[in-house]
């Protein structure tokens, strides 16, 4: 690839379309924008940048990110440009029901049609939570103007009784640790304070954590980004510096298109292994990938990051936090160190204009526990595992890092659950016809099924199991998990059981084969048996009737490529609506 090469410069912008003229609908937008006290010589020809903002009260993780926007709007300002803020949908993770995931669909739409629709000439993209991060380069992929992203940052450290607390995983853990009796309601309640002591988004390598630095190593954010905790004042500094960069960008007129290239995913890809990061980015990484036109699979993440030994010490899967990833070095370390090791792409260009190297060459290590070498590293072959066999035909994904070893390979008896609703009915049963042998099989829990792929995957183990002691079992389902989850559990089994898939002809007894080495998931009955099941299964649930659930239902694509609308994928560019005035 070769380097950038900016446009020349000046050259007409979108925004003059609006602004750029005496007529009387020139005149119309330019007064209508200065009852806002904005003086005449702003729309004098200068870039108008757009500052997208998730920040809602709603959303916890991005409650902090109107400061932010400030700090974003100095720097443009000083560049020269004129920035003008603007909300769209935030889709709050911890809120939001049935489920996050649902809207993130209805956030890329949001951003998208914004974009295009306004006078605006570049934009910078603020988000947070789980879903903000990957509807907003959706979205602005999707119009391909010049666009940078700007995390909110993670929380800081939570400390409980001297030991870290970290967001999501210490919950499911204190959680089973109830149901198996180690635990008691009030130390419960009295950890619940400790969870989130700061603004920011989870402070382990959750989805939120690790779709920041998929932002920063696809070259979408400045370099450093996704780690600087949100109260840091570098996390200011980022936000100013991103505000002078944009202007920048759009002068060389240097878009999402000319940085989301083949070599950009395989990047990420790539950094999601080393880092550990979150089952949920295979899913937003296809879904970015289907947007700008890159031809992404599920084959993909499994080649790609098969070989890449996970170096970060964070949890869920090791035992620090994103505070002290920070302190160590950050996302730029672990992209120096696969760069040296020949898997980095070195020249896939960045929003600096530079090959994404220059960015990253020159960093240090600075704790080696943290960020750790890969003759240290926790699991030598992270990544993601994609496996494929008659129980998932277009494939399902596991997360070893975050997997028990002995459980990699394992034959049980399937115990099913036909819906999140039948697993809350029955799990606590001690009657349940369930041991640690047994494979928990949760159905209906995928994109159209639940509806949205809620994060119900890691299904908590039956009390009576965890009294053994046992803290793991292999679970298959068609749901997602939280990237602040662990265990041996299988997800985005597709096609998923409400369009037919084989896990939706799953019965109790049958015997499942999980082989995570051979990339093997198989469900122990012969292909006739599977035939007629399939042949007699019914769809067990109504289509909804109307309003955004009605649109997702009819609409979403199954987890394999991405969970997104089928007419949303491809690039439709940022042609000028027509003035209708």
């Amino acid at each position: 690839m070769s380097e950038f090469k900016p446009a020349a410069w000046p050259r007409k912008l979108r925004s003059t379309e609006w602004f750029g003229g005496t007529s009387r609908d020139h005149i119309y937008h330019r007064s209508w924008m200065k009852n806002q006290g904005l003086p005449a010589d702003l729309f004098d020809g200068r870039p108008v940048i757009g500052i997208c903002n998730t920040w809602s009260q709603l959303t916890p993780c991005n409650a902090h990110l109107r400061d932010l926007a400030e700090r974003v709007a100095h720097g443009i300002y000083e560049a020269g440009g004129l920035p003008l803020e603007f909300p769209v949908f935030s889709a709050g993770e911890s809120s939001l029901r049935p489920t996050a995931m649902m809207y993130r669909n209805l956030a890329a739409m949001d951003v998208e049609e914004a974009l295009r629709a306004n006078p605006l000439d570049g934009v910078v993209l603020l988000a947070g939570c789980d879903k903000t991060t990957p509807a907003l380069l959706m979205g602005a992929s999707s119009v391909d103007i010049p666009a940078i992203m700007v995390s909110g940052g993670p929380m800081l450290n939570g400390w409980f009784r001297g030991e870290r607390v970290g967001s999501g995983t210490a919950l499911w853990q204190m959680s089973e640790e109830i149901k198996a009796g180690t635990m008691s309601q009030e130390d419960f309640l009295e950890a619940e304070q400790a969870m989130s002591r700061s603004s920011g988004s989870c402070n382990t390598m959750g989805t939120a954590s690790t779709m920041a630095s998929m932002a920063e190593a696809l070259g979408m954010a400045l370099s450093g980004n996704a780690a600087i905790p949100a109260v840091d004042s570098r996390r200011r500094v980022m936000a100013h510096l991103t505000g002078r960069r944009i202007v920048q960008m759009v002068k060389d007129d240097l878009k999402p298109s000319d940085i989301l290239t083949r070599q950009a995913f395989e990047n990420a890809i790539r950094v999601n292994g080393a880092i550990g990061g979150s089952t949920n980015a295979v899913i937003h990484l296809l879904a970015i990938a289907g947007r700008v036109g890159v031809d992404l699979t599920l084959d993909d993440w499994d080649k790609l990051g098969q070989d890449i030994s996970t170096i970060v010490n964070l949890m869920p899967s090791g035992k620090y936090l994103m505070e002290e990833f920070f302190y160590a070095g950050g996302l730029p370390v672990v992209m120096r160190m696969l760069g040296e090791g020949g898997k980095l792409h070195r020249d896939a260009i960045s929003v600096s204009g530079e090959p994404i190297w220059n960015d990253v060459k020159d960093v240090r290590n600075w704790n080696d526990d943290v960020i750790r070498p890969v003759d240290k590293a926790l699991t030598a072959k992270g990544g993601i595992a994609v496996l494929r066999g008659n129980l998932a035909p277009r494939g399902a994904v596991l997360k070893p890092s975050a997997a028990s070893p002995h459980l990699l390979q394992h034959r049980g008896r399937a115990v099913v659950f036909e819906g999140i609703d039948d697993y809350k009915a029955r799990i606590n049963d001690e009657n349940l016809d369930i041991d640690e042998h047994c494979v928990m099989v949760l159905k209906y829990c995928g994109p159209r099924g639940y509806p949205g792929m809620a994060e119900v995957g890691n299904m908590g183990l039956p009390p009576k199991v965890l009294r053994k002691g046992i803290k793991d079992m292999v679970r298959i389902s068609d749901a997602r998990m939280s990237g602040t989850a662990y265990g041996t559990v299988v997800l985005h089994t597709s096609p998923e059981a409400a369009m037919g898939g084989p896990l939706a002809v799953v019965r109790d007894g049958d015997m499942i084969e999980l082989d995570v080495e051979n990339r093997r998931l198989h469900l122990d009955i012969s292909d006739d048996e599977l035939a007629g099941r399939l042949a007699d299964w019914s769809v067990p649930q109504e289509s909804p009737v109307s309003g955004y659930i009605k649109l997702f239902h009819d609409h979403v694509q199954g987890a394999d490529t991405g969970a997104d609308f089928d007419f949303l994928r491809g690039c439709r560019g940022s042609a000028v609506p027509k003035d209708s005035h």
